[in-house]
This record gives C-alpha cells, sequence and structure tokens, in this order.
C-alpha cells in the first residue's frame, strides 16, 4: 500500500510524545502502526555492557503497554560485537526461532515461532537501543514495512534515552530521600536529641510527650527560654505515626511581618513583585508530618487568624491563588512568652489560643531540677568535646557540681551547654572547675547564714509559719492560687495551702474581704 512518509512520520511521532509514560507512548505508537504494518506487539531495549545482556525495557500489545526490565543473556560473540558497535541499523528475522541475534529476546519473552523486525536506536552517534515489533506467525515483514519504520528510529530513541534518564533520576531521588531520613537521625543523635532528665526531673514531662505523641492533637510547650522545648517538639514527632514525614521548624519570632504569609503559606508566580516562580510555604512541605512553630507568641494579628483556619480547615492557600490545599499536618507550638497575659491584652487571639490549649506541656527550668545538673554536665562535656575534636575529655574538680547546682540559671539548659563549652576552651587539659561560679556559691551561703534570733521573734513553729504565709499573701494581695499566687509561692498546692490557713486560722478569700471591712 502506498504511504505518506510525511504524515506517517508526523503521526506516530505525536503518539511516541503523547506520554512522560514510555509504555503509554510506546503502546499508542503501535496502535498507529498497526494500520500499516502487521506488528501484535513491540518492545524496546537495550544493552548492558555489565550484565551482557539486552534489557527489554518496556513492552506494548494491543491491550496496553507496561515496563517489563526483562534480561536476554546474549553470547559472547554477540557481547563482542555489541561492545564494537558492529549490529546492524535493522533487519528482519521472518523465522526469529531459527535466528542468532532474535533467539535472547525470543526466550526471554517466552515466544515460540515468529517473526521480529527490529531497528536500531541512535542520538548523535550513540547506540541508545533498539525498538522490535513482534508477529505470532513466520515471513510477516517485509522490506518496506521495515524501511517504514526506519523513519522512526530518532523520535523513538529520544523517547527511550529520555525515559531511561527519567527513571534513573526516580531513583536517585529515592535513594537521597532515604540517605536524607537516615542523615536526619544521625543529626538528631549527634547534636543531642536525647532528652536528659527523662527518668528523674522531667519524668512527668516525657509520661505527657508519650500520651499526646500518637494522637493528631496539637500540643503546646510552654517553658523559659533555653528549656529545650524543640527536643520536646522533636520527641513528640518521632514517637508518633508520622515519624517517617517531614518535621518542619517555623522560628515566628525570626520572620519579618512582610513575608510571613510568604513563608508560612507559599506564593504563586506573579504574586507581589520578585516572585518569579512558584514557592511551595513551610505548611504545604510539612504535609504527611510535623510542623513546629516556635516562639509563637511573636506571630503577628494577621497571621494568627490565617494559622487558625488551618488548625480549623486543615487548608491554606497560596498568596496570589484562588485555590485552597488540603493539608495532612500536625501542629507543635511552643513559647516563653505568658498567652494568658497576652490574651488579657488583646495581643493574642482568645479563638486561636483556646484552639492550641488542647494539650500544654510546662517543662520545668533547670533550677527546679537541678538533680540533672549532673547528667546534663556529662553530657554535654561529650558532646563539646566530640564538637572540639578534643582528644580526651577531662574531668571535673571535686567541687565543680556543688558549684553549679547551687547557680540559679536563668538561661536554663542552654546556659548550662555553653557554660560547659567555655569551661573546655579554658582548661587547656585541667579539671573543669567552673571558678567564675564561686562568687554566686558566696552570695548564696551568705544569704542563707542563720542569723542570730531577736528578743521579739516568735518561736513556736506555728506562729512562724502562720507569720511568713500572712507576709506572702500580702505580697501577692490575697491571692491564694493561680500564676504568681501564694501557693505557687510557697511551692505547695493551693488546696494544701487552704489546709493549713484553716488550721492557722488565717482568713482567706470572702473571710479574709470581711475581716479588713
Amino acid at each position: 500500500m502506498l504511504v505518506d512518509e510525511k504524515v506517517f512520520f508526523r503521526e506516530a511521532t505525536l503518539r511516541i510524545s503523547s506520554s512522560l509514560e514510555i509504555e503509554k507512548a510506546l503502546w499508542q505508537c503501535l496502535l498507529y502502526i498497526q494500520h500499516f504494518v502487521p506488528a501484535e506487539e513491540a518492545y524496546m531495549h537495550y544493552y548492558d555492557p555489565v550484565s551482557g545482556a539486552s534489557i527489554i525495557f518496556v513492552g506494548a500489545d494491543s491491550q496496553q503497554g507496561k515496563l517489563l526490565n526483562l534480561s536476554a543473556p546474549w553470547p559472547n560473540e554477540f557481547r563482542a560485537q555489541a561492545e564494537r558497535g558492529q549490529f546492524p541499523k535493522a533487519f528482519i528475522a521472518n523465522r526469529a526461532d531459527e535466528h542468532p541475534m532474535a533467539q535472547p529476546i525470543l526466550k526471554a519473552l517466552k515466544k515460540g515461532k515468529s517473526s521480529i523486525m527490529t531497528v536500531r536506536l541512535t542520538l548523535e552517534d550513540d547506540w541508545v537501543g533498539g525498538v522490535s515489533f513482534w508477529a505470532g506467525n513466520r515471513e510477516k515483514f517485509n522490506a518496506e514495512q521495515l524501511e517504514l519504520l526506519s523513519l522512526l528510529r530518532q523520535p523513538l530513541a529520544i523517547a527511550l534515552s529520555n525515559s531511561r534518564r527519567y527513571r534513573e533520576l526516580l531513583e536517585l531521588k529515592n535513594l537521597l530521600a532515604d540517605d536524607n531520613r537516615y542523615l536526619q537521625n544521625e543529626l538528631r543523635q549527634i547534636s543531642g536529641g536525647e532528652i536528659i532528665g527523662a527518668d528523674f526531673g522531667l519524668r512527668r514531662v516525657m509520661d505527657l510527650v508519650r500520651q499526646v505523641a500518637p494522637l493528631d492533637s496539637p500540643v503546646i510547650l510552654l517553658g523559659e527560654t533555653g528549656t529545650g522545648k524543640e527536643l520536646f517538639a522533636n520527641a513528640i514527632h518521632n514517637l508518633s505515626t508520622r515519624s517517617a514525614g517531614p518535621f518542619i521548624k517555623v522560628n515566628c519570632g525570626a520572620i519579618p511581618d512582610s513575608l510571613m504569609d510568604s513563608e508560612l503559606f507559599g506564593h504563586e508566580k506573579g504574586a507581589f513583585t520578585g516572585a518569579i516562580s512558584q514557592k511551595r510555604g513551610r505548611f504545604e512541605r510539612a504535609d504527611g508530618g510535623t510542623i513546629f512553630l516556635d516562639e509563637i507568641g511573636e506571630l503577628s494579628p494577621e497571621a494568627q487568624v490565617r494559622l487558625l483556619r488551618v488548625l480549623q480547615e486543615k487548608e491554606i492557600e497560596r498568596v496570589g491563588g484562588n485555590k485552597p490545599l488540603q493539608l495532612d499536618i500536625r501542629v507543635i507550638a511552643a513559647t516563653h512568652r505568658n498567652l494568658q497575659t497576652m490574651l488579657e491584652k488583646g495581643e493574642f487571639r482568645e479563638d486561636l489560643f483556646f484552639r492550641l490549649q488542647v494539650f500544654p506541656i510546662a517543662i520545668p527550668p533547670l533550677r527546679e531540677r537541678v538533680d540533672d545538673i549532673p547528667n546534663l554536665v556529662q553530657h554535654f562535656m561529650q558532646k563539646k568535646a566530640r564538637e572540639m575534636k578534643l582528644t580526651a575529655i577531662p574531668t571535673l574538680a571535686p567541687a565543680a557540681i556543688n558549684l553549679l547546682m547551687t547557680y540559679l540559671w536563668p538561661g536554663n539548659v542552654r546556659e548550662l551547654e555553653n557554660a560547659v563549652e567555655r569551661a573546655l576552651i579554658l582548661s587547656r587539659g585541667n579539671p573543669l572547675s567552673f571558678s567564675e561560679f564561686q562568687s554566686f556559691t558566696d552570695k548564696f551561703h551568705d544569704s542563707n547564714r542563720l542569723q542570730p534570733l531577736e528578743a521579739k521573734e516568735p518561736l513556736n513553729l506555728d506562729c512562724v509559719i502562720a507569720h511568713h504565709i500572712q507576709r506572702v499573701l500580702k505580697m501577692t494581695g490575697g491571692r491564694v492560687e493561680g500564676k504568681g499566687g501564694t501557693a505557687e509561692l510557697l511551692g505547695i498546692k493551693a488546696s494544701t495551702l487552704r489546709n493549713r490557713m484553716r488550721k492557722l486560722s488565717i482568713p482567706f478569700g470572702r473571710k479574709a474581704d470581711r475581716s479588713n471591712t
């Protein structure tokens, strides 16, 4: 039959280019070619010099196309020809089961008596592979059909080359992702991911972490600066079902207000001056994992509104976009500020506050868990010695731990870590003495040294306790419980304080108001 070669080339090339998935492209191409050639199936293959085999990469029949990756080992003489590039540009084997070059392919495909027509695929004089058309009977193909299919040598070569490179990139991407997960775990261990004191001063906190970790409920971590809130956020993520997903940290106090929306929610190309391409925000990057919003008290009122929508609807919109994006994220927030006070001043939204207050975890300051200081010091000594590449870790001077346990540590664990690093730098191989804390310890002992009793001072223990409770009540304006209340300052429960006050006949509440009028 007469065939317009230009039309044939154009229509076949359009089908080869119809899909990024090579199996679909080959299938569409075969369906068109079947109008001109009695081919029942088509296969694309390439030579692997390492195994000395032809790899049948992809195949298609009248029903579908699919990836195969079948290996067809070649005899030694054909391997030598392949390495020298001596294969014919095209050939027909109408008795394929008897043809030495077609037999390995037929064996891999589990085919018997049949016909094969093969075209060698080259790109810029490089051998890319080949394409073979198969029919179930002998004597099915002729030279005119082979010449017609040879017109498609270049588009088929480009498709095969691009597909192989694409597959290699996917494999490298998966390897990179796997390596990244491994390195992240390694970095967490190296950077002190272990929570020191989890079995002692932080036992109650860790119990709460283990309770909430398997859930998707929001968590807010409360504590002074330097108490290690990020470590607890990491622990919640690692103990959750999302541990294989991303853990994205956002320091809300470090992002300028003008960039907050773009950083958190991303933007579309052309959304504003300088938006030259689409950008994914932090929330979108955290999809399938956890986002940690550190210093959430620094968020602007506008950003608080949009964060509330994320928590309620689990969706965002990029800046300049009009299509909501559904997200599967778990939110962990942290702050050193008093959100209740900010709420009263109108600096923090009430609805966002209650949305985040689902499961608050208060992390105690270091001064309230001094028994953890020895373990923390040993941990930081090993960590900093490793970072500073010291050949040996210096020892501690006899009184060093006592000095450190007397200090109040306003900067908490971070300040202790810095103190250990400073001591290692100054030690020059000598025991670490932490002598700079001696002056504080002396003042502490001086302030706590017993003074002679004055004649008018009560000696009865109940009178002393009652006198002290009344002094603290006066300091707090008569407030028994709550933040800054008498019970908190005395370090006891409010119910315990009320029982003690009843026993000592100290009025409180309405009784105190009546006694003052």
